[in-house]
């Protein structure tokens, strides 16, 4: 991945969320993911399963990544935190290189636009992911929370939005697109005035109320979605 922070380079930013969103949640990896951080809750706070499922839920809530609510009234260690949870996932058991993915990215037009990751996960294992389905060639840079700072910054918090636009030197908030499956995260960069997808894949249930201007159920949509973005075909 080659970070690409020129800023003379007026292109606009593509913002790429990474997990359930590169690849599908049918992969389980986010099951898998809940399983390691309950397993974490019980053993660091010394609870009991159902207790760590609903202290769990309660900071996912309240702050977007169980771990912020950890460190904020815990003192636990981020890093150590990473390493029993997301550096744990047996991924190379999972993900594998995605030729649809890669065709994609491949056909974004990148005279006109910057393709970039954004996500709540540790640098560690937002590059693990995109090395095994890939596609990580096809990035220019990566905003992700840094667990090594004693605050986490992460979606959807005001101050991730503007992390991600100073990193990839976005020249105003209007030029950023993005896709993510989070619908909290959608609703907060629209209002911020990204131009956003909400992926909800089809085995979900669409939102009653949608999270922004566009919802789609695969990744191919957003050539539909965003053609400004793509190579034409013409």
């Amino acid at each position: 991945m080659a970070s690409s922070n020129d800023e003379n380079d007026s292109r606009p930013i593509f913002f790429f969320d990474i997990d359930n969103c590169l690849y599908s949640r049918a992969s389980q990896i986010h099951d898998k993911m809940q399983e390691l951080i309950d397993i974490f809750f019980v053993n660091h706070l010394s609870m009991s399963p159902d207790d760590a499922v609903m202290l769990h839920q309660k900071y996912y809530k309240e702050y977007g990544l169980a771990i912020e609510g950890l460190t904020r009234h815990h003192k636990v260690d981020p890093l150590e935190f990473n390493e029993k949870v997301d550096d744990a996932l047996p991924l190379d058991e999972i993900l594998k290189p995605d030729p649809k993915l890669r065709q994609l990215l491949q056909d974004l037009d990148t005279t006109k636009v910057k393709p970039w990751l954004l996500t709540n996960a540790y640098v560690n294992h937002a590059k693990r992911v995109v090395k095994l389905l890939g596609v990580d060639d096809l990035f220019e840079g990566i905003t992700y929370c840094d667990y090594a700072q004693p605050k986490l910054i992460c979606k959807p918090s005001k101050e991730m939005w503007e992390k991600a636009e100073r990193e990839a030197v976005a020249k105003d908030i209007e030029s950023c697109f993005f896709v993510d499956d989070s619908h909290l995260n959608c609703k907060h960069a629209e209002e911020r005035g990204w131009k956003t997808a909400h992926l909800v894949e089809p085995m979900l249930k669409l939102p009653r109320t949608p999270a922004c201007k566009h919802t789609i159920r695969s990744l191919e949509e957003l050539r539909q979605v965003f053609p400004q973005c793509f190579k034409s075909t013409a």
